[in-house]
């Protein structure tokens, strides 16, 4: 009877170790986009469950930071155009894949107003000359393409997405050069210049498009005079915003939004000095917008932190990224995670700037800047055109570039490059409202990053750059997991 009572006993240890063991287990779904081929994978197993050289990572929700806006890319209107010329089946899947329950799930955009250097040519929405009252004003240039993407992707969209709107130049009239490259806006249209924003929420209105916001001007540092711009001083952006935009969008438009600045990282702090100056000069600015073009590698934190400390509950959104000055390759994913791509800054930065464009992997400069910047504060993050074709355009200055999405419009082909599953690591899994928050871990290869979505789903994304495999131990709440990380290769871990 004795040995009985003892076996029943250690039944009930056995139990009781088993009971608790699972009981500590985190419940999670792995993601893998990586070189060695996989592209957004549910991996069914994800760890050999040995612990030797665990990296420990410890998941600190309760330590938030800043609050999600959202991820995206831009409608321009060289990605509307090639839309128009796939067949509709093609063109629904790209919009599917952006917008869709099985897709990226974009939740904030970009797009411009009046033409780019995504655009088949230059136009304004009011070209008649010295028109200041803007009666001549029209969006009929969008009505073909630009809006017409827009609605697929609102009726695709169960959640919505917020659109950001950004101007290159105002009408060539309304500037001091006549030019559409270039110049600064005249003084004595400013008034018109702000009614122009206001009439241009109204079209899109009208048209059953809800614009959240704006950039005030897109890069008023200028592009070397090359294509559509237009120059501001950062006190100059502050006087219009003060006096003329600010005033008017908040008589018409109160809830849209006011973001200054929107060009490269590197002269963030003096542009967040002048609009956050004071309460006058910051009232009507709802945060800033920023670029990646500065470095190819580096994030600029240092530049990220003084913003957001400068003024707290202000918004602060990268509004575009992409490889530039660089023709898509094809069909080819095993580029994109080679350190062959050059940008802008390999051939024209001065000499002093060279060291910060080196030659990078395409993947890997998106999965690291996406993460820098969520772990400095930045709450939203808008890729470029979201689909060029074969040659990296159309663009009417022949500035070719490269989009997560490549199209071959005349075969009626389409190629979702890793770049796409890049994004889709961070827009699918992480929505708007979401609380970016601490985590702990020690091993300066990897780069995590993490939120807790408002349905309490808890989103961890881990690159690991490096070629050799990583062995992590995910902790949450005395919880943890055991996940293999393979060299090259980016998860999104679900809890």
């Amino acid at each position: 009877m004795k040995i009985f009572k003892i076996i029943f006993c250690l039944l009930l240890v056995i139990f009781a170790v088993g009971f608790n063991t699972s009981a500590e287990k985190l419940n999670v779904q792995v993601y893998e986009t990586s070189a060695s081929g996989n592209n957004l994978v549910q991996l069914d197993n994800f760890s050999d469950a040995t612990n030797e050289n665990r990296i420990q990572v410890v998941l600190q929700p309760k330590q938030t930071k800043q609050t999600i806006t959202g991820f995206g890319g831009s409608f321009t209107e060289a990605s509307a155009y090639l839309l128009n010329k796939l067949s509709k089946k093609n063109r629904d899947s790209i919009i599917e894949a952006y917008f869709g329950e099985s897709g990226a799930k974009y939740s904030l955009t970009r797009t411009h107003i009046n033409s780019s250097d995504f655009s088949l040519s230059n136009y304004s929405y009011a070209p008649v000359e010295d028109d200041k009252e803007l009666k001549s004003f029209s969006i009929q240039e969008d009505l073909d393409d630009i809006i017409p993407m827009i609605k697929d992707a609102m009726d695709v969209s169960k959640d919505g997405f917020k659109i950001l709107s950004s101007p290159w130049t105002a009408s060539p009239w309304m500037k001091d050069n006549k030019n559409y490259v270039g110049g600064k806006l005249l003084p004595k249209y400013y008034d018109t210049w702000a009614l122009f924003f206001s009439k241009y929420v109204t079209a899109y209105k009208n048209e059953g498009i809800d614009i959240w916001g704006f950039t005030v001007e897109n890069e008023p540092l200028g592009n070397g005079n090359n294509w559509e711009s237009m120059h501001y001083t950062p006190d100059e952006m502050t006087n219009f915003v003060q006096h003329h935009l600010g005033p008017q969008l908040r008589h018409d438009y109160p809830d849209v939004k006011i973001l200054g600045y929107d060009q490269n990282r590197e002269h963030l702090n003096e542009w967040v000095d002048s609009q956050y100056k004071n309460e006058e000069t910051s009232s009507y600015f709802d945060g800033a917008a920023i670029h990646w073009y500065a470095s190819t590698y580096h994030f600029y934190p240092e530049e990220l932190q003084y913003a957001h400390k400068k003024s707290p509950n202000k918004y602060l959104i990268q509004s575009e990224a992409c490889v530039d000055s660089e023709i898509p390759k094809w069909k080819d994913d095993a580029w994109y995670w080679k350190k062959e791509a050059t940008d802008w800054g390999w051939d024209w930065a001065p000499e002093k700037d060279k060291p910060l464009h080196p030659k990078y992997a395409p993947v890997n400069r998106y999965a690291r800047d996406i993460i820098g910047c969520l772990n400095n504060y930045v709450d939203g993050w808008i890729d470029w055109n979201m689909v060029l074709n074969k040659q990296g355009g159309p663009n009417w200055f022949k500035n070719w570039c490269v989009a997560p999405v490549i199209v071959d419009e005349n075969a009626d082909e389409i190629y979702f490059t890793p770049l796409y599953y890049v994004m889709s690591h961070f827009s699918r899994f992480i929505r708007p409202e979401a609380k970016v928050f601490k985590v702990n871990y020690s091993d300066k290869d990897l780069m995590i990053t993490a939120a807790v979505n408002i349905d309490g789903s808890i989103t961890v994304v881990v690159f690991n750059e490096k070629e050799n495999l990583k062995k992590i131990n995910l902790t949450l709440n005395n919880k943890s997991v055991t996940i293999d990380i393979k060299g090259q290769s980016l998860q999104t871990i679900v809890i």
